[in-house]
């Protein structure tokens, strides 16, 4: 069919399906709203189909509108990349990189990560979607993230699974509590306080279940949360103890929080980056992603008191 639309409608609907405001896109690439409008309505007509709908209140996206805004997403990524490859992240353009990550990683080794790379790519934006191991593979399996930060995916046929790290759960405890005394606990000795753990849904959920399915004395939750970040307020608000992933650990030099080593039986998780298998990654996303393994080794230590 004849293409009756151009490349800045293409860009008016991805501000529009991201943001769910007409003014707020519009003001996004500089154009009045009414004038934003009619770029949406012009490529609605030239499609023959409604991408929109529209309320007083909020803009959504129909049916034709989410497989649309998936494929015009990857064609404007693409083109980024290809600019970019062409005149370097330096250009005139910036790039964007998107990371699925589980949230157990973001504050102490993806906000590292990032850092390094702003220092060294300061144009490039960079969105971070935190959501649940399987919303992580999800994401990066349908290109909505250019790769991900998982504990999960070295068994999907569609992915790629690099490993960085094999790290233990440790116990979470505040400063103040009998526990932060010892160098290791077991799993037993955490029924004689109140625990705290993440819901069954969780990732990190299902492996504990698997460790402890032969444990004859396992604690009991009284407080349960969706994520591990959740958890540790908890803890840190003083309602008991967590077992936590000792990536998610702060420093050593944290006010609250201390970690103690976790035995009978040691529970571990291997982190790695995922991506869409046969499918290269932009240069900014490139150049992200060999940054992972840069600094795999050099996260600043926990307060771990193992042995």
């Amino acid at each position: 069919m004849a293409i009756n639309f151009d490349l800045n409608d293409l860009l008016a609907f991805r501000a529009v399906a991201e943001l769910s405001s007409f003014r707020k896109a519009a003001e996004s690439v500089h154009l009045s709203q009414p004038a934003f409008s009619r770029r949406i309505d012009k490529l609605e007509q030239a499609l023959g189909v409604r991408l929109l709908e529209r309320t007083t209140r909020r803009v959504t996206l129909t049916a034709v509108g989410r497989d649309f805004e998936r494929k015009v997403r990857e064609l404007l990524d693409d083109l980024d990349a290809t600019l970019l490859g062409i005149r370097g992240v330096a250009g005139t353009r910036m790039g964007e990189v998107t990371v699925a990550c589980v949230p157990s990683t973001v504050y102490y080794y993806l906000s590292h990560v990032i850092r390094r790379y702003h220092e060294r790519s300061p144009k490039v934006r960079v969105k971070v979607l935190d959501a649940s191991a399987n919303e992580v593979l999800a994401a990066v399996s349908r290109g909505e993230a250019d790769f991900g930060l998982n504990f999960m995916g070295a068994q999907e046929g569609d992915l790629d699974f690099k490993s960085l790290v094999e790290e233990r759960f440790v116990v979470a405890c505040r400063r103040d509590h009998p526990m932060a005394k010892l160098r290791r606990v077991t799993w037993a000795q955490l029924c004689d306080h109140d625990y705290i753990s993440v819901g069954r849904s969780s990732g990190n959920r299902v492996l504990f279940d698997q460790a402890l399915a032969g444990v004859a004395k396992r604690p009991q939750a009284i407080y349960e949360a969706q994520h591990v970040t959740t958890t540790l307020g908890l803890v840190e608000a003083g309602l008991g103890v967590a077992v936590v992933p000792s990536m998610a650990m702060p420093g050593a030099d944290h006010p609250l929080l201390v970690s103690v080593a976790l035995s009978d039986p040691v529970v571990t998780r291997r982190v790695g980056l995922i991506r869409r298998r046969g499918r290269s990654l932009s240069p900014a996303a490139q150049q992200l992603y060999e940054l992972f393994g840069e600094v795999k080794g050099q996260r600043r230590g926990t307060s771990s008191r193992a042995a």
